[in-house]
Protein backbone atom coordinates (compact mmCIF):
# COMPACT_ATOMS: atom_id res chain seq x y z
CA UNK A 1 0.00 0.00 0.00
CA UNK A 2 1.45 3.47 -0.75
CA UNK A 3 0.92 6.43 1.48
CA UNK A 4 1.24 9.71 0.28
CA UNK A 5 0.46 13.56 0.55
CA UNK A 6 -1.02 16.24 -2.07
CA UNK A 7 -2.80 19.39 -1.96
CA UNK A 8 -5.65 17.94 -4.28
CA UNK A 9 -7.13 14.82 -5.93
CA UNK A 10 -7.49 14.97 -9.33
CA UNK A 11 -10.29 12.09 -9.70
CA UNK A 12 -9.81 8.29 -10.32
CA UNK A 13 -10.62 6.99 -6.39
CA UNK A 14 -13.10 4.48 -5.31
CA UNK A 15 -13.50 6.99 -2.59
CA UNK A 16 -12.93 10.67 -0.56
CA UNK A 17 -13.23 10.50 3.03
CA UNK A 18 -14.38 13.98 4.59
CA UNK A 19 -14.22 14.57 8.83
CA UNK A 20 -16.68 16.66 10.40
CA UNK A 21 -16.28 18.03 13.80
CA UNK A 22 -19.50 19.38 15.35
CA UNK A 23 -18.58 22.29 16.21
CA UNK A 24 -15.89 22.59 13.25
CA UNK A 25 -13.27 23.76 11.77
CA UNK A 26 -13.99 21.69 8.66
CA UNK A 27 -11.45 20.47 5.60
CA UNK A 28 -13.33 22.17 3.37
CA UNK A 29 -10.12 24.87 1.90
CA UNK A 30 -9.21 21.19 0.23
CA UNK A 31 -12.70 20.22 -1.19
CA UNK A 32 -13.72 21.10 -4.73
CA UNK A 33 -17.17 23.36 -5.14
CA UNK A 34 -19.07 19.82 -5.63
CA UNK A 35 -17.82 18.12 -2.88
CA UNK A 36 -18.37 20.96 -0.67
CA UNK A 37 -22.16 20.89 -1.55
CA UNK A 38 -22.14 17.12 -0.86
CA UNK A 39 -21.06 17.29 2.22
CA UNK A 40 -23.37 20.27 2.98
CA UNK A 41 -26.27 18.21 2.04
CA UNK A 42 -25.22 15.63 4.63
CA UNK A 43 -24.79 18.25 7.17
CA UNK A 44 -28.11 19.98 6.66
CA UNK A 45 -29.53 16.46 6.50
CA UNK A 46 -28.33 15.63 10.09
CA UNK A 47 -27.10 12.56 9.44
CA UNK A 48 -23.66 13.08 11.15
CA UNK A 49 -23.58 13.95 14.86
CA UNK A 50 -21.59 10.86 16.84
CA UNK A 51 -18.25 10.09 16.81
CA UNK A 52 -17.77 7.74 14.05
CA UNK A 53 -20.39 7.70 12.73
CA UNK A 54 -20.71 7.70 9.27
CA UNK A 55 -22.70 8.58 5.65
CA UNK A 56 -22.10 7.46 1.89
CA UNK A 57 -23.45 9.22 -0.91
CA UNK A 58 -22.35 8.32 -4.67
CA UNK A 59 -20.58 11.74 -6.03
CA UNK A 60 -21.33 11.36 -9.59
CA UNK A 61 -19.06 13.74 -10.93
CA UNK A 62 -16.64 14.38 -8.36
CA UNK A 63 -13.30 13.39 -7.80
CA UNK A 64 -13.62 10.13 -6.71
CA UNK A 65 -16.91 7.55 -6.89
CA UNK A 66 -18.27 7.60 -3.07
CA UNK A 67 -17.77 10.21 -0.73
CA UNK A 68 -18.09 9.19 2.89
CA UNK A 69 -18.44 11.64 5.48
CA UNK A 70 -17.33 10.22 9.56
CA UNK A 71 -18.15 12.51 12.63
CA UNK A 72 -15.27 13.52 14.55
CA UNK A 73 -16.95 14.65 17.94
CA UNK A 74 -16.33 18.03 19.28
CA UNK A 75 -13.02 19.86 18.12
CA UNK A 76 -12.11 20.38 21.87
CA UNK A 77 -12.41 16.69 23.05
CA UNK A 78 -10.23 15.44 19.72
CA UNK A 79 -7.59 13.03 20.95
CA UNK A 80 -5.12 11.10 19.26
CA UNK A 81 -6.73 7.86 20.14
CA UNK A 82 -10.06 9.38 18.32
CA UNK A 83 -8.08 10.37 15.40
CA UNK A 84 -6.34 7.15 14.86
CA UNK A 85 -9.86 5.24 15.11
CA UNK A 86 -11.79 7.93 12.96
CA UNK A 87 -9.11 6.91 10.15
CA UNK A 88 -9.39 3.15 10.98
CA UNK A 89 -13.30 2.92 10.89
CA UNK A 90 -13.30 4.67 7.65
CA UNK A 91 -10.31 2.88 6.01
CA UNK A 92 -11.66 -0.44 6.98
CA UNK A 93 -15.29 0.19 5.69
CA UNK A 94 -14.39 1.14 2.82
CA UNK A 95 -11.72 -1.94 2.10
CA UNK A 96 -15.02 -4.19 3.30
CA UNK A 97 -16.40 -2.76 0.21
CA UNK A 98 -13.96 -2.89 -1.96
CA UNK A 99 -12.35 0.38 -2.41
CA UNK A 100 -8.81 0.06 -3.31
CA UNK A 101 -7.40 3.68 -3.99
CA UNK A 102 -8.88 6.73 -0.71
CA UNK A 103 -8.19 10.40 -0.39
CA UNK A 104 -8.35 11.66 3.16
CA UNK A 105 -9.76 15.00 4.06
CA UNK A 106 -9.45 15.34 7.67
CA UNK A 107 -9.33 18.47 9.93
CA UNK A 108 -6.67 17.80 12.75
CA UNK A 109 -8.13 20.90 15.16
CA UNK A 110 -5.29 21.81 17.84
CA UNK A 111 -3.45 18.25 17.34
CA UNK A 112 -1.66 19.30 14.70
CA UNK A 113 0.94 16.82 12.79
CA UNK A 114 0.28 14.42 15.78
CA UNK A 115 -3.35 13.72 14.44
CA UNK A 116 -1.94 13.58 10.74
CA UNK A 117 0.48 10.61 12.24
CA UNK A 118 -2.33 9.10 14.57
CA UNK A 119 -4.59 9.01 10.72
CA UNK A 120 -1.78 7.35 8.63
CA UNK A 121 -1.28 4.82 11.94
CA UNK A 122 -5.16 4.19 11.91
CA UNK A 123 -5.79 3.84 8.01
CA UNK A 124 -2.49 1.07 8.27
CA UNK A 125 -3.44 -1.08 11.37
CA UNK A 126 -7.34 -1.04 9.94
CA UNK A 127 -4.99 -2.52 6.78
CA UNK A 128 -4.27 -6.11 9.22
CA UNK A 129 -5.67 -8.99 7.87
CA UNK A 130 -6.05 -12.08 10.61
CA UNK A 131 -7.15 -14.45 7.87
CA UNK A 132 -4.11 -15.49 6.89
CA UNK A 133 -5.28 -19.24 6.47
CA UNK A 134 -8.67 -18.78 4.89
CA UNK A 135 -9.31 -20.19 1.30
CA UNK A 136 -12.28 -19.31 -0.98
CA UNK A 137 -14.70 -17.04 -0.08
CA UNK A 138 -13.62 -16.94 3.44
CA UNK A 139 -10.74 -15.29 2.64
CA UNK A 140 -10.75 -10.87 3.12
CA UNK A 141 -8.67 -10.44 -0.57
CA UNK A 142 -9.26 -6.77 0.01
CA UNK A 143 -6.64 -4.70 -0.04
CA UNK A 144 -6.02 -0.74 -0.08
CA UNK A 145 -3.50 -0.13 -2.82
CA UNK A 146 -2.87 3.87 -2.47
CA UNK A 147 -3.83 6.57 0.34
CA UNK A 148 -3.33 10.21 -0.53
CA UNK A 149 -3.87 12.60 2.21
CA UNK A 150 -5.16 16.32 1.60
CA UNK A 151 -3.09 18.73 2.99
CA UNK A 152 -1.37 22.01 2.42
CA UNK A 153 2.43 22.31 2.06
CA UNK A 154 3.43 22.21 4.81
CA UNK A 155 6.45 19.53 5.38
CA UNK A 156 5.97 18.88 9.16
CA UNK A 157 2.33 16.97 7.98
CA UNK A 158 4.13 14.82 5.08
CA UNK A 159 6.63 13.71 7.69
CA UNK A 160 3.85 13.05 10.59
CA UNK A 161 2.09 10.35 7.54
CA UNK A 162 5.38 9.14 7.05
CA UNK A 163 6.14 8.53 10.49
CA UNK A 164 2.79 7.00 11.31
CA UNK A 165 3.24 4.99 7.95
CA UNK A 166 6.21 3.16 9.68
CA UNK A 167 5.28 2.51 13.01
CA UNK A 168 1.51 1.06 11.67
CA UNK A 169 3.75 -1.42 8.77
CA UNK A 170 6.03 -2.31 12.06
CA UNK A 171 2.95 -2.78 14.89
CA UNK A 172 1.24 -4.63 11.96
CA UNK A 173 4.11 -7.06 11.25
CA UNK A 174 4.28 -8.03 14.83
CA UNK A 175 0.28 -8.41 14.96
CA UNK A 176 1.04 -11.02 12.16
CA UNK A 177 3.99 -12.45 14.47
CA UNK A 178 2.06 -13.27 17.18
CA UNK A 179 -1.38 -14.00 15.73
CA UNK A 180 0.69 -17.04 13.56
CA UNK A 181 -0.62 -20.58 14.59
CA UNK A 182 2.16 -22.66 16.77
CA UNK A 183 2.66 -24.95 14.16
CA UNK A 184 4.06 -22.29 12.34
CA UNK A 185 5.68 -20.42 14.65
CA UNK A 186 7.83 -21.98 17.30
CA UNK A 187 11.26 -20.35 18.55
CA UNK A 188 13.62 -21.66 15.83
CA UNK A 189 11.23 -20.24 13.41
CA UNK A 190 10.59 -16.60 15.42
CA UNK A 191 14.51 -16.55 15.50
CA UNK A 192 14.12 -16.87 11.42
CA UNK A 193 11.82 -13.95 11.43
CA UNK A 194 14.09 -12.04 13.21
CA UNK A 195 16.63 -12.39 11.45
CA UNK A 196 15.06 -11.96 8.24
CA UNK A 197 13.81 -8.93 9.68
CA UNK A 198 17.80 -7.78 11.12
CA UNK A 199 19.04 -7.68 7.42
CA UNK A 200 16.28 -6.34 5.49
CA UNK A 201 16.60 -3.13 7.67
CA UNK A 202 20.40 -3.37 8.99
CA UNK A 203 20.51 -4.76 12.29
CA UNK A 204 22.31 -6.43 14.25
CA UNK A 205 21.30 -9.97 15.30
CA UNK A 206 21.82 -13.27 16.85
CA UNK A 207 20.21 -15.93 18.33
CA UNK A 208 21.02 -18.33 21.05
CA UNK A 209 20.21 -21.79 20.40
CA UNK A 210 20.08 -24.13 23.04
CA UNK A 211 23.81 -25.51 23.24
CA UNK A 212 24.80 -21.80 24.09
CA UNK A 213 22.37 -21.06 26.56
CA UNK A 214 23.18 -23.98 28.52
CA UNK A 215 26.84 -23.37 28.20
CA UNK A 216 26.01 -20.15 28.84
CA UNK A 217 24.01 -20.35 32.13
CA UNK A 218 20.83 -19.30 31.14
CA UNK A 219 18.93 -22.39 33.23
CA UNK A 220 15.83 -20.43 33.23
CA UNK A 221 14.86 -20.20 30.06
CA UNK A 222 15.94 -23.89 29.32
CA UNK A 223 13.86 -25.62 32.20
CA UNK A 224 10.97 -23.69 30.71
CA UNK A 225 11.51 -24.89 27.35
CA UNK A 226 12.63 -28.55 28.32
CA UNK A 227 9.44 -30.14 27.76
CA UNK A 228 8.89 -28.96 24.14
CA UNK A 229 10.89 -30.43 21.24
CA UNK A 230 10.98 -26.73 19.84
CA UNK A 231 14.07 -25.82 21.56
CA UNK A 232 14.53 -22.47 23.16
CA UNK A 233 16.04 -19.32 21.33
CA UNK A 234 17.24 -15.80 22.88
CA UNK A 235 16.78 -13.79 20.28
CA UNK A 236 19.18 -10.29 20.25
CA UNK A 237 18.86 -7.66 18.03
CA UNK A 238 20.82 -4.36 17.93
CA UNK A 239 19.95 -0.79 16.75
CA UNK A 240 23.29 1.21 16.86
CA UNK A 241 22.24 5.04 15.96
CA UNK A 242 24.56 6.54 18.57
CA UNK A 243 27.74 4.45 17.39
CA UNK A 244 30.12 2.69 19.71
CA UNK A 245 30.88 3.53 22.87
CA UNK A 246 27.16 4.90 23.97
CA UNK A 247 24.85 2.74 26.33
CA UNK A 248 21.73 0.78 24.67
CA UNK A 249 18.13 1.17 26.41
CA UNK A 250 17.09 -2.28 26.70
CA UNK A 251 13.86 -3.79 25.63
CA UNK A 252 13.04 -6.76 26.40
CA UNK A 253 9.61 -9.00 25.26
CA UNK A 254 8.18 -12.14 26.30
CA UNK A 255 8.29 -15.08 23.65
CA UNK A 256 6.16 -17.89 24.53
CA UNK A 257 5.53 -19.03 21.46
CA UNK A 258 2.35 -21.31 23.07
CA UNK A 259 1.70 -21.56 26.43
CA UNK A 260 -0.23 -25.13 27.74
CA UNK A 261 0.62 -24.35 31.01
CA UNK A 262 2.98 -27.30 31.37
CA UNK A 263 2.09 -29.50 34.13
CA UNK A 264 0.33 -26.65 35.58
CA UNK A 265 -1.90 -27.17 32.07
CA UNK A 266 -4.58 -24.69 31.18
CA UNK A 267 -8.16 -25.33 30.51
CA UNK A 268 -8.57 -26.29 27.26
CA UNK A 269 -11.41 -23.75 26.85
CA UNK A 270 -9.29 -20.38 24.82
CA UNK A 271 -6.47 -22.36 24.74
CA UNK A 272 -5.61 -21.72 21.30
CA UNK A 273 -5.08 -17.81 22.28
CA UNK A 274 -2.18 -19.03 24.03
CA UNK A 275 -0.39 -18.79 20.57
CA UNK A 276 -0.44 -14.96 21.35
CA UNK A 277 1.42 -15.12 24.30
CA UNK A 278 4.65 -14.43 22.53
CA UNK A 279 3.24 -10.89 22.08
CA UNK A 280 5.84 -8.94 23.78
CA UNK A 281 8.21 -10.97 22.00
CA UNK A 282 6.44 -10.18 18.30
CA UNK A 283 6.13 -6.46 19.78
CA UNK A 284 9.66 -6.11 20.30
CA UNK A 285 10.71 -7.48 16.82
CA UNK A 286 8.25 -4.69 15.47
CA UNK A 287 9.79 -1.51 17.28
CA UNK A 288 13.42 -3.04 16.39
CA UNK A 289 12.08 -2.70 13.05
CA UNK A 290 10.42 0.78 12.96
CA UNK A 291 13.24 2.49 15.12
CA UNK A 292 15.70 1.09 12.15
CA UNK A 293 13.82 2.64 9.63
CA UNK A 294 12.90 5.74 11.72
CA UNK A 295 16.89 6.11 12.21
CA UNK A 296 16.98 8.40 15.61
CA UNK A 297 20.67 8.65 17.47
CA UNK A 298 20.62 6.31 20.00
CA UNK A 299 21.48 3.02 20.35
CA UNK A 300 18.84 -0.04 21.52
CA UNK A 301 19.59 -3.33 22.25
CA UNK A 302 16.31 -5.90 21.51
CA UNK A 303 16.13 -9.06 23.19
CA UNK A 304 13.12 -11.83 23.12
CA UNK A 305 13.12 -15.02 25.53
CA UNK A 306 11.70 -17.44 23.11
CA UNK A 307 10.48 -20.89 24.12
CA UNK A 308 7.11 -23.06 23.94
CA UNK A 309 5.82 -23.85 27.50
CA UNK A 310 4.69 -27.73 26.78
CA UNK A 311 3.81 -30.84 29.34
CA UNK A 312 5.99 -33.94 28.55
CA UNK A 313 8.04 -36.37 30.34
CA UNK A 314 11.22 -33.79 30.05
CA UNK A 315 8.86 -30.99 31.44
CA UNK A 316 9.59 -28.94 34.39
CA UNK A 317 7.34 -29.63 37.59
CA UNK A 318 5.85 -27.81 40.47
CA UNK A 319 7.93 -28.00 43.19
CA UNK A 320 11.39 -27.91 40.80
CA UNK A 321 14.04 -25.17 42.16
CA UNK A 322 15.62 -23.95 39.08
CA UNK A 323 18.72 -21.52 38.17
CA UNK A 324 18.75 -18.23 36.30
CA UNK A 325 21.54 -16.05 34.97
CA UNK A 326 21.32 -13.80 37.55
CA UNK A 327 22.32 -16.88 40.11
CA UNK A 328 19.40 -16.72 41.55
CA UNK A 329 17.27 -19.63 42.41
CA UNK A 330 13.18 -20.47 41.44
CA UNK A 331 11.14 -22.56 43.35
CA UNK A 332 8.39 -23.71 40.69
CA UNK A 333 5.36 -23.54 41.86
CA UNK A 334 3.25 -23.51 39.42
CA UNK A 335 4.75 -24.32 35.36
CA UNK A 336 2.34 -21.59 34.30
CA UNK A 337 3.84 -18.62 35.19
CA UNK A 338 6.09 -19.31 32.66
CA UNK A 339 6.57 -15.63 31.19
CA UNK A 340 8.67 -14.58 34.24
CA UNK A 341 10.82 -17.09 34.45
CA UNK A 342 12.00 -16.77 31.16
CA UNK A 343 11.91 -13.04 31.59
CA UNK A 344 14.34 -13.67 34.12
CA UNK A 345 17.44 -14.56 31.97
CA UNK A 346 16.26 -12.15 29.23
CA UNK A 347 16.65 -9.03 31.71
CA UNK A 348 19.73 -10.49 33.26
CA UNK A 349 21.03 -10.53 29.54
CA UNK A 350 20.51 -7.56 28.64
CA UNK A 351 22.22 -6.20 31.38
CA UNK A 352 25.42 -8.49 31.09
CA UNK A 353 25.20 -6.98 26.85
CA UNK A 354 24.89 -3.38 28.20
CA UNK A 355 21.40 -1.78 28.93
CA UNK A 356 21.77 1.43 31.62
CA UNK A 357 17.73 1.32 31.11
CA UNK A 358 15.21 -1.69 30.27
CA UNK A 359 11.35 -1.80 29.57
CA UNK A 360 9.95 -5.20 29.20
CA UNK A 361 6.70 -6.42 27.74
CA UNK A 362 4.51 -9.42 28.33
CA UNK A 363 1.19 -10.87 28.32
CA UNK A 364 2.13 -11.70 32.04
CA UNK A 365 -0.90 -12.41 34.51
CA UNK A 366 -4.58 -13.02 34.56
CA UNK A 367 -4.30 -11.04 37.55
CA UNK A 368 -3.65 -8.07 35.31
CA UNK A 369 -7.54 -8.83 32.97
CA UNK A 370 -9.01 -8.78 36.40
CA UNK A 371 -7.70 -5.79 37.26
CA UNK A 372 -7.76 -3.71 34.29
CA UNK A 373 -9.57 -5.30 31.81
CA UNK A 374 -8.98 -4.47 28.24
CA UNK A 375 -9.18 -0.96 28.72
CA UNK A 376 -5.46 -0.58 29.68
CA UNK A 377 -1.77 -2.09 30.44
CA UNK A 378 -0.38 -2.05 33.86
CA UNK A 379 2.92 -0.44 34.56
CA UNK A 380 5.26 -1.74 37.25
CA UNK A 381 8.25 0.55 37.96
CA UNK A 382 11.27 0.35 40.51
CA UNK A 383 11.63 4.34 39.37
CA UNK A 384 8.91 6.84 39.64
CA UNK A 385 10.45 9.43 37.68
CA UNK A 386 11.35 6.64 34.87
CA UNK A 387 7.93 5.70 34.49
CA UNK A 388 5.78 9.00 34.98
CA UNK A 389 7.69 9.47 31.91
CA UNK A 390 6.38 6.71 30.63
CA UNK A 391 2.81 7.63 31.57
CA UNK A 392 2.88 11.07 30.07
CA UNK A 393 4.62 9.34 26.71
CA UNK A 394 1.48 7.02 26.86
CA UNK A 395 -0.84 9.25 27.10
CA UNK A 396 -0.23 11.39 24.11
CA UNK A 397 0.24 8.83 22.20
CA UNK A 398 -3.44 7.99 22.84
CA UNK A 399 -2.40 4.52 23.99
CA UNK A 400 -4.08 4.04 27.91
CA UNK A 401 -1.72 2.43 30.75
CA UNK A 402 -2.33 2.41 34.51
CA UNK A 403 0.13 2.19 36.95
CA UNK A 404 -0.07 -0.75 39.32
CA UNK A 405 1.82 -0.67 42.75
CA UNK A 406 5.28 -2.46 43.79
CA UNK A 407 5.18 -2.37 47.54
CA UNK A 408 7.83 -4.30 49.29
CA UNK A 409 5.06 -7.14 50.64
CA UNK A 410 5.17 -8.33 47.09
CA UNK A 411 8.58 -8.86 47.65
CA UNK A 412 8.04 -11.08 50.64
CA UNK A 413 5.16 -12.51 49.11
CA UNK A 414 7.41 -14.28 46.59
CA UNK A 415 10.49 -15.59 48.77
CA UNK A 416 11.20 -19.15 49.25
CA UNK A 417 11.96 -21.62 52.14
CA UNK A 418 13.99 -24.06 49.84
CA UNK A 419 15.67 -21.22 47.38
CA UNK A 420 15.53 -17.97 47.01
CA UNK A 421 12.54 -16.71 45.17
CA UNK A 422 9.20 -18.39 44.23
CA UNK A 423 7.90 -18.22 40.59
CA UNK A 424 4.35 -17.20 41.67
CA UNK A 425 3.27 -15.23 45.13
CA UNK A 426 -0.46 -17.21 45.01
CA UNK A 427 -3.83 -15.42 43.89
CA UNK A 428 -3.38 -12.28 45.86
CA UNK A 429 -2.07 -9.15 44.04
CA UNK A 430 -1.17 -11.30 41.49
CA UNK A 431 0.13 -9.08 38.55
CA UNK A 432 1.82 -7.02 41.46
CA UNK A 433 3.80 -9.97 42.75
CA UNK A 434 4.81 -11.33 39.39
CA UNK A 435 6.68 -7.59 38.87
CA UNK A 436 8.13 -8.23 42.14
CA UNK A 437 9.66 -11.18 40.45
CA UNK A 438 10.96 -9.29 37.35
CA UNK A 439 12.10 -6.93 39.60
CA UNK A 440 14.76 -9.28 41.39
CA UNK A 441 16.54 -9.33 37.91
CA UNK A 442 17.54 -5.94 36.59
CA UNK A 443 19.70 -4.40 40.03
CA UNK A 444 19.95 -1.30 39.76
CA UNK A 445 19.20 -0.22 36.57
CA UNK A 446 16.02 2.26 36.28
CA UNK A 447 12.94 -0.25 34.48
CA UNK A 448 9.49 -0.82 33.71
CA UNK A 449 7.36 -3.61 33.18
CA UNK A 450 4.21 -3.92 30.61
CA UNK A 451 1.36 -5.89 31.93
CA UNK A 452 0.28 -6.30 28.14
CA UNK A 453 -2.05 -9.30 28.87
CA UNK A 454 -5.30 -7.39 28.59
CA UNK A 455 -4.47 -5.29 25.55
CA UNK A 456 -2.39 -7.55 23.30
CA UNK A 457 -5.33 -9.41 21.40
CA UNK A 458 -8.64 -8.79 21.51
CA UNK A 459 -11.93 -11.15 21.39
CA UNK A 460 -14.03 -8.92 19.60
CA UNK A 461 -14.29 -7.39 15.99
CA UNK A 462 -14.49 -3.61 15.89
CA UNK A 463 -15.14 -0.91 13.36
CA UNK A 464 -11.40 0.63 13.58
CA UNK A 465 -9.87 -3.61 13.80
CA UNK A 466 -10.26 -7.02 13.68
CA UNK A 467 -10.25 -9.63 15.82
CA UNK A 468 -6.55 -11.19 16.76
CA UNK A 469 -3.50 -9.34 17.42
CA UNK A 470 -3.57 -5.81 18.24
CA UNK A 471 0.00 -4.33 18.75
CA UNK A 472 -1.35 -2.25 20.84
CA UNK A 473 1.53 0.26 22.70
CA UNK A 474 4.12 -0.38 20.22
CA UNK A 475 3.40 3.43 19.38
CA UNK A 476 4.10 4.29 23.00
CA UNK A 477 7.18 2.66 23.61
CA UNK A 478 9.14 3.72 20.62
CA UNK A 479 7.70 7.15 21.19
CA UNK A 480 9.08 6.69 25.01
CA UNK A 481 12.51 5.06 23.74
CA UNK A 482 13.06 7.35 21.29
CA UNK A 483 12.80 10.11 23.86
CA UNK A 484 14.49 8.97 26.86
CA UNK A 485 17.42 6.74 25.56
CA UNK A 486 20.94 8.30 26.31
CA UNK A 487 22.33 10.56 23.36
Amino acid sequence: MRIRVDSKISGGFDALVVGLFSDGPEAGNLLDETTRKLVKQVQENGSIGKLYETENTFMGNGPAKRLLVIGMGKSGEFDVMKARRVAGVAARHLRKKGAKKLAFALPTGELGAAAAQAFAEGVVLSTFDSSTYATGEHKDGKVLEDVVFLAGTDGTFKEAIERGNVIGEGANFSRWLANEPANNMYPEILADHARQTAQEFGLEFDALDAARLQAGGFKAIMAVGQGSVHEPRMIVMKYNGAGEGQPYFGIVGKGITFDSGGISIKPAENMGDMKMDMSGGAWTIGIMRILAQLKPKINVLGIVAAAENMPSGAAYRPGDVIGSLEGKTIEILNTDAEGRVVLADGLAYARQLGATKLIDMATLTGACVVALGSAAAGVFTNNQEFAQKFLDTAGTAGERVWQLPLFPEYTEQIRSTVGDIVNTGGRGAGASTAAAFLKEFVGDTQWIHLDIAGVAYTDAEKPYATKGSTGLLIRSVVDFVVANAEQ
